[in-house]
């Protein structure tokens, strides 16, 4: 499965999940809202 992840080779992992739900408490998400933001390697720029 990791060679079909198109940005890196090997699947996510929940620190990225983390990472992500972090940012967007962050301050430096203040004017991020109403977004969806996939947490995908790339996979859903890939699909189009």
């Amino acid at each position: 499965r990791d060679a079909q992840v198109p940005l890196g080779a090997k699947m996510g992992t929940a620190w990225d999940i983390a990472h992500a739900s972090l940012f967007l408490a962050s301050d430096e998400a203040r004017f991020i809202t109403g977004v969806i933001l996939p947490v995908d390697g790339g996979q859903s720029a890939r699909i189009g």
